[in-house]
């Protein structure tokens, strides 16, 4: 038996959420406050959705269908009733259709299903690669290649390759192509020569200052 869709307001943007990042929203559109009051309220989510035509303020935008379920975790009500919000991104979903009827968008979605990555030692040298590619990259990024990073890896291959999308400079249409794939290996293939790439320029920016301001972030879930 097909399970029931689930009914989710939708926020479309010129913008790609990722699973497991966070987003910044200033909500200034009334349909949209409105929706996010309704989400604070229920303490539901909400979805994240790229528009593929469109604007973000005015008429209804057509977004693509496959987007990302966001939690609120603070917001900020200013005097004009206009919201601050920060938002993470949770799981991934599929639009079978849309509901037009009230003043913000509201999509009926099903999940994303993610195919299962074989356990062969194919599969676990590529992991061993991500995570090795991964840390270099991170250690370009905070300036230095001797930066002694303490990250604890998920065991979840999903997780990982989201947590590497989320590291690497991508334009929108790429990150919601890494969004729609449902081949855990070809996202992870996808991204290592990208990391590459970036940690090399990264070489050049090399500093020799010690990086204690960035302490706080070198553990990562």
């Amino acid at each position: 038996m097909t399970p029931p869709l689930e009914e989710m307001p939708l926020f479309p943007l010129n913008a790609v959420l990722l699973p497991y990042q966070a987003i910044p929203l200033f909500v200034l559109d009334e349909r949209y406050v409105e929706m996010i009051s309704l989400c604070l309220r229920e303490d539901r989510a909400f979805g994240v959705v790229l528009i593929r035509e469109g604007e973000e303020v005015g008429g209804v935008p057509e977004p693509y269908l496959v987007g990302t379920s966001a939690r609120i975790i603070t917001y900020h009500e200013m005097e004009d009733g206009k919201l601050h919000v920060l938002a993470v991104g949770e799981r991934r979903f599929r639009i079978r259709h849309f509901d037009y009827s009230r003043p913000y968008l509201v999509g009926y979605v099903e999940p994303i299903i993610e195919m299962e990555l074989e356990e062969d030692p194919a599969s676990r040298t590529l992991i061993e690669v991500a995570k090795e590619t991964f840390l270099k990259h991170l250690s370009y990024l905070f300036g230095r290649q001797d930066v002694r990073l303490k990250v604890q890896f998920t065991d979840d291959p999903v997780a990982l390759s989201f947590a590497m999308a989320g590291c690497v400079q991508l334009a929108v249409l790429e990150k919601q192509h890494l969004l729609e794939l449902t081949d855990t290996a070809e996202r992870i293939r996808w991204i290592i020569p990208r990391l590459e790439a970036q940690a090399e320029k990264f070489m050049g920016y090399l500093t020799t200052e010690p990086l204690d301001e960035f302490e706080e972030y070198f553990c990562s879930n």
